[in-house]
């Protein structure tokens, strides 16, 4: 996680101080919210599949429609193998495949997402009930500015359902703007192969 630390200080820190007035469009003024712990999170029941139903945009996800993903649980990893798909916006399919686990210094629900072809960011669960929505959120603050990503999750790939209002009522009591969330259409023709 401090090596994602130290990358994204990094970035900010020359974007900031070049002379030019162009920031990337995931970096915001602003700190991050503080979402609090989620209690005794169960890695065990947050296994499977969730689909990801509304984000706050993430520029270099390379898929746009159909996102899922399925967590399968490693016990001698403590974590979870991770297997994320979907579709492009010109229609292909494509996958990442990675880890997600928790690290020494946090609980169980504050994890770090270590993809080989993607820099590593944290991932913090805010709020599940493990069968119906799963709240995420991953920001890292530095000064002024602010990379915040968040994501709806739910067991179910429909778009405006049970996770999305509850989630909606989790991230707005945390300060963190809903209105900045867009669908991720779950369609009928959708193919779930994450």
């Amino acid at each position: 996680m401090l090596r994602f630390v130290f990358l994204v200080l990094g970035f900010v820190v020359s974007v900031i101080s070049e002379e030019t007035p162009d920031i990337p469009e995931f970096l915001e003024k602003g700190n991050c919210a503080k979402v609090g712990i989620f209690p005794k999170f169960d890695l065990r029941r947050y296994s499977g599949r969730w689909y990801q139903t509304e984000i706050i945009e993430i520029p270099y996800q390379p898929y746009t429609r159909c996102i899922n993903s399925f967590y399968d649980y490693s016990e001698p990893m403590y974590g979870f193998k991770l297997r994320t798909a979907g579709f492009s916006p010109e229609g292909e399919h494509m996958a990442l495949e990675g880890k997600v686990y928790p690290t020494k210094n946090f609980p169980p629900s504050h994890m770090l997402i270590d993809f080989p072809t993607v820099m590593g960011y944290p991932y913090e669960v805010i709020d599940t009930d493990y069968d119906t929505y799963s709240c995420e959120y991953s920001c890292v603050d530095w000064n002024a500015y602010k990379t915040e990503f968040a994501f709806v999750f739910s067991r179910t790939p429909e778009n405006n359902g049970p996770a999305t209002a509850k989630c909606k009522s989790v991230f707005t009591k945390r300060g963190i703007d809903f209105s900045k969330f867009v669908a991720v259409p779950q369609t009928d023709d959708c193919v779930y192969r994450a």
